[in-house]
């Protein structure tokens, strides 16, 4: 299991590919032991792709103290910097997004170009939706809760004229095989603080990285508008929308292919 050690804990990452490198930040809850992940579509075809555990969460250590966002954006260059990168593309995703927000104001030198996949800059900018709220729901309770904000249009009625599609959604995403490991609802909890805390709003306009922002027209979690004010904060920016909600990336098979495009500099 690769794991590298950084100043304060060690973090497992996975890395797989050919090309340029670039960094995946996953989301919410994030974890490699997941399938399928970032390894098993097209980004791992085109780049030298890293991925990891953050703080908190999966096989990474998980500190028994308050988590910043300033700390996951720092593990996150200290990650590369244990690799041996001095820079790379960035792909953030959902709350991986706020963590590339942060590594990109805190570390500018380290990015070369930027995705932000779904994500929001907080503040006056709009926050995304407060999972720590509901924090007390689990399993199908929270998947049900959460999908007609994933997706709008996943509504009651959508719901009931697509039961098996619905179904296989709810096997997907009310179970956590690993929720029964020490530390893990702690590190999640705390991950869902920092998160609550996220505000770039103001420092957004010091972004200098080519960068692209990719959101599905759907999504009540990472709020279209919200995109639009990213796109009107970070200078030079480009907004993508596609089609499908919080889940984008695999409701829509043009996005990712419209991301490596950008990477590469064809878009």
């Amino acid at each position: 299991m690769p794991i590298a050690a950084i100043p304060s804990l060690n973090l497992h990452y996975e890395r797989a590919g050919a090309g340029e490198p670039l960094l995946f930040i996953s989301g919410t809850g994030g974890d490699l032991r997941n399938k399928p992940n970032v390894f098993d579509g097209p980004l791992a075809k085109a780049f030298d792709v890293l991925a990891y555990d953050q703080r908190g969460l999966g096989q990474s250590d998980k500190p028994d103290q308050a988590y910043s966002m300033a700390d996951y954006a720092d593990d996150a260059a200290a990650l590369m910097t244990a690799l041996g990168w001095d820079s790379a593309h960035v792909v953030g995703v959902s709350f991986g997004g706020m963590v590339a927000q942060e590594l990109v104001l805190r570390h500018p030198s380290r990015v070369r170009r930027l995705v932000l996949a779904c994500t929001s800059p907080g503040g006056a900018g709009g926050a995304s939706f407060p999972f720590h709220e509901i924090d007390h729901l689990q399993g199908e309770a929270r998947a049900r809760h959460l999908a007609p904000i994933s997706d709008t249009r996943q509504d009651a009625a959508w719901q009931a004229a697509n039961a098996d599609l619905f179904a296989q959604i709810m096997a997907m995403t009310a179970t956590d095989p690993f929720a029964a490991e020490p530390g893990r609802a702690e590190g999640a909890r705390r991950q869902l603080q920092a998160r609550a805390g996220h505000d770039v709003w103001d420092r957004l306009p010091q972004v200098k990285t080519p960068t692209l922002i990719a959101a599905g027209r759907f999504d009540g979690i990472a709020t279209p508008q919200a995109q639009l004010n990213l796109a009107m904060q970070i200078p030079g920016s480009s907004l993508r929308f596609f089609k499908g909600g919080h889940m984008f990336m695999i409701q829509d098979r043009t996005a990712t292919p419209a991301m490596i495009d950008f990477l590469n500099g064809k878009a």
